[in-house]
């Protein structure tokens, strides 16, 4: 039905001019290119790479075991020592500022893996992360790895016992108030903490070198700490330290049953506890302390599902983070079905089927969830992020996949969308906008304790999840007007959240031209009118950032300074796509903004169809954690391509 609305408003004359015009020859390779890449099970996945953190960190838990593989940790190596900065440093992001935590942890992995201190990269590590003050100020997780390791004091990290899953709802700190990442990676780290688990580290290998003050002598562990809420849970957590000795042991064998309980009810088979590197490797580790063989099968498949997030290569290896099917494959539906639109191809269109399927395959029914504790009854409907995920499913990845279902247009996938628009119904906070997994996870203040110097321990409402939200809600209110309160409720909400200056902010993607996309294309499909004041800002604010060569870019740095929000050294081939969908959803079309950008894309498009962003291009956290999704420069720019061509049709 979709189709046929809107192909019949395309001008013949103009339909026979683009053939094998530029911008048609571009989309076909695009096109070609991204369709050969779909799995014959009908999903799409690309490489999601973060920063050297977590490859070093996978060293490092080969220690911490002992079980070292020496051919990975060689390729791993190799990766870590190309991706070092001048200076010596190791940046959170391509082309960032050095981070000590990152560097740190790199050093230590590299030491492991056999290089010298006296190696020149070894040499330029040490001299910049002492430049910082030395290894001790280093955030929590580093220092928790330094104390299992023990080249720091207990001390050196947060008081976090286990008895933590013995504290009552009502408490100010409870696990269902803080978001689902923290909650998978603090429980199994809870028992390693509270027993002050040692890492077999066979090698014995220190870094005392990395310290300016020998760390037993070490007094400012703590030094970050600088607000008066942070100074009076940081007081509290040293007199609990010392009230320690006072827990009576069969408190703290209850509470340590309790976290293994929790962390295995939901290890989550191949796909690993909160299907994210951390909280795996943590479960894992709990585990071999908590005495569990290494030939029992949950601890097998634990260490299976970790192995599973490698990327090898012939010569270098590294880790990823967790995995993105559902993201991609959503996100390839609906850039091949705008080009659907125009060239109505029955073999493009039961590719794209194919994968639609598979994601109404992947829909999560009643499994048990911790979101249903804020929402008890609410029936599962949603996607994860990965391809397994059942406590954990992702609303942001839930809007993507029922808007593509939703406009395919096909009936079989109705009871999927029915099921989708409840359960997203469901999730929406108090303000009117949408958390990743959350309902109204917006505890603040335990942003403000010690073992949050991340400051990235909740998920409350963002505008580009809400604007996804709001882009499915505004097709599903189309069909069922009862959706219609919901949809308003959350267009106010992006309403209030835009920027002063007409842009948005974007918690999961960089930054600011990621927000505006993600509003812009919610504002359409609710019907805001491209006349209304907030778009009209929004647009202006977007022409104003297009660079001279025709592109837009923007840098992770606008997440550390507010000034350089929509700026960047280079236009990207993924936010000019980004930009320009956003553009043209505002009615932006025949706008010289908008053909510019579209000839930037074209002129930069490679010989194989698709485009090359060295980038990265969105935080896992913003400040903390940044990732590279391999796919953003694949798919973006053909949807961008695509709707243009469609939108000039239609328009003339």
């Amino acid at each position: 039905m979709l189709k046929q609305a809107t192909t019949t408003r395309f001008d013949a004359a103009l339909l026979g001019s683009l053939k094998d015009s530029p911008l048609d020859e571009a989309i076909a390779r695009a096109r070609e290119k991204l369709l050969g890449l779909q799995h014959a099970e009908g999903y799409w996945v690309f490489e999601l790479e973060a920063d050297c953190t977590i490859p070093s960190e996978y060293i490092l838990m080969m220690h911490y075991m002992d079980e070292i593989d020496a051919g990975l940790q060689a390729k791993i190596a190799n990766f870590l020592r190309g991706r070092q900065s001048a200076d010596g440093s190791y940046p959170l992001f391509q082309g960032g500022q050095g981070e000590i935590s990152c560097t740190v942890k790199v050093y230590y992995a590299l030491k492991l893996a056999g290089d010298s201190i006296d190696a020149p990269h070894m040499k330029r590590m040490r001299e910049w992360i002492l430049a910082q003050g030395g290894a001790a100020r280093s955030n929590v997780f580093t220092r928790i790895m330094l104390a299992m390791f023990e080249q720091i004091p207990w001390r050196g990290v947060p008081f976090i016992p286990v008895e933590i899953m013995l504290l009552p709802k009502w408490f100010p700190f409870h696990l269902d108030k803080i978001s689902y990442w923290s909650r998978t990676v603090m429980v199994p780290l809870l028992i390693l903490c509270t027993y002050r688990v040692k890492a077999r580290n066979p090698g014995k290998v220190d870094v005392r070198e990395l310290f300016v003050t020998a760390p037993e002598k070490e007094k400012n562990y703590f030094s970050h700490v600088k607000t008066p809420l942070g100074k009076m849970v940081l007081a509290l957590e040293r007199t609990g330290r010392m009230l320690e000795p006072l827990i009576p042991s069969s408190m703290r064998k209850k509470a340590t049953q309790r976290a293994h309980e929790w962390f295995t009810e939901r290890l989550n088979g191949y796909d690993g506890l909160g299907a994210i590197f951390p909280a795996m490797v943590n479960a894992y580790e709990a585990m071999d302390y908590l005495g569990i063989p290494p030939d029992n099968e949950q601890r097998r498949v634990a260490l299976e599902s970790i192995k599973r997030l490698l990327v090898i290569n012939e010569d270098s290896a590294y880790c990823q983070p967790c995995v993105s099917p559902i993201w991609d494959t959503g996100l390839v539906s609906l850039a091949l079905q705008e080009v659907d639109r125009y060239e109505d191809d029955p073999a493009l269109r039961e590719q794209i089927r194919h994968g639609l399927r598979w994601l109404a395959s992947k829909q999560l029914h009643d499994e048990p969830g911790d979101w249903q504790v804020k929402r008890p009854g609410l029936s599962g409907g949603g996607w994860a992020f990965q391809f397994g995920n059942s406590y954990y499913p992702d609303v942001d990845d839930s809007a993507v996949v029922a808007h593509a279902l939703i406009q395919s247009g096909e009936q079989e996938f109705d009871e999927n969308v029915d099921r989708a628009g409840a359960w997203i119904g469901g999730m929406q906070s108090g303000n009117g906008g949408y958390g990743a997994f959350d309902v109204d996870n917006t505890h603040y203040y335990l942003n403000y304790i010690p073992f949050a110097d991340h400051g990235a321990l909740l998920d409350p409402p963002t505008a580009d999840v809400s604007g996804r939200c709001a882009m499915f809600l505004g097709k599903l209110a189309k069909q069922k007007p009862e959706f219609r309160p919901v949809l308003d409720r959350c267009i106010d909400y992006l309403r209030a959240e835009q920027e002063a200056d007409g842009s948005w902010f974007g918690r999961w993607g960089t930054n600011y031209i990621y927000g505006v996309w993600s509003v812009l294309l919610a504002y359409e499909t609710a019907g805001v009118s491209t006349d209304d004041p907030s778009t009209r800002r929004a647009v202006a604010w977007l022409k104003s950032k297009q660079r001279s060569d025709g592109g837009w870019g923007e840098g992770n740095e606008s997440y550390h300074d507010d000034a350089t929000r929509g700026d960047f050294h280079t236009s990207t081939a993924f936010q000019t796509g980004l930009a320009l969908i956003a553009l043209l959803a505002a009615g932006e079309a025949e706008s010289p903004e908008v053909k510019a950008g579209v000839d930037y894309l074209i002129k930069h498009q490679q010989a194989d169809g698709f485009w090359k962003d060295q980038c990265f291009t969105a935080p896992g956290f913003p400040k903390v954690f940044y990732l590279k999704y391999h796919g953003y420069d694949k798919f973006f720019p053909l949807w961008a391509l695509a709707r243009y061509r469609n939108d000039i049709c239609s328009v003339a």
